[in-house]
């Protein structure tokens, strides 16, 4: 089943510079997506897109099979119960000022999703592996990979299907990075990821499809290991050729 998608979806700012131009995208249940691309590629534009956050200038952004209607106060709660993301910086994502608690309650009150909050927070905060005594603490206690594991237990509270994480390791060591990594291909089991990332060995080990931006065109799509092996486009093979080559993981 497709849950996200765009289609001829092109957008331009109130300048008149376009950055998006004809995309075409499909994100499906069960099936990770990562979106690469350089600084200027259009991938945080996009991204806005995928969450609402953005409305095309032309082309239609659907959910399951729906236009996304910005308007209709209704969908979008479904839509936001369904949507998630996870942003790059676990530093300034976190308010310093709410318990552990209530930073990652908030989408289950925000939503007015009706369930024993208690419970649903201590269950997400274990399937982040942090531990009990984590809801009474205070974002600065933790390290920053913790941090980052806050913030995906905030994502994974209201069990959505489907996830949006931007750049969600690049700020964290090489070993952290590698550890939260590992955490959202276990969780990727029951939810949908689209990993949107400069990096395009993270991906490798996320997702198994990709899409390949430059200057808000899609140059290159398909199957991960596919286009690590034989990259047809020339933009992916400097990115590639600038990135430690890491095998993606069935």
């Amino acid at each position: 089943m497709t849950l996200l998608s765009l289609s001829g979806v092109s957008f331009a700012y109130a300048a008149g510079k376009t950055v998006l131009h004809g995309i075409d995208l499909a994100v499906r249940d069960g099936g990770n997506l990562g979106i690469v691309g350089e600084s200027g590629s259009g991938k945080t534009t996009l991204l806005k897109l995928l969450l609402g956050l953005e409305r095309a200038s032309a082309g239609t952004v659907s959910f399951r099979g729906a236009p996304l209607d910005a308007r209709d106060r209704g969908f979008m709660l479904g839509f936001r119960r369904s949507v998630q993301a996870v942003f790059q910086d676990p530093y300034s994502s976190l308010d310093p000022r709410q318990r552990v608690s209530d930073i990652v309650a908030e989408p289950l009150r925000s939503l007015k999703i009706g369930t024993d909050i208690a419970e649903a927070v201590a269950q997400a905060l274990r399937d982040v592996d942090l531990p009990p005594d984590a809801a009474g603490r205070y974002p600065h206690e933790f390290s920053g990979g913790q941090r980052q594991r806050i913030a995906i237990a905030r994502a994974i509270v209201a069990r959505p299907a489907l996830i949006v994480a931007d750049e969600v390791v690049s700020a964290l060591d090489l070993t952290t990075r590698t550890r939260i990594i590992d955490l959202m291909r276990a969780l990727s089991t029951r939810t949908t990821f689209v990993v949107v990332s400069h990096d395009i060995a993270l991906v490798a080990l996320l997702c198994e499809r990709l899409v390949v931006l430059e200057k808000g065109r899609i140059v290159e799509e398909g199957a991960t290991r596919e286009i690590l092996a034989r990259p047809s486009h020339p933009y992916t093979q400097r990115l590639l050729a600038s990135t430690p080559r890491m095998p993606a993981r069935g």
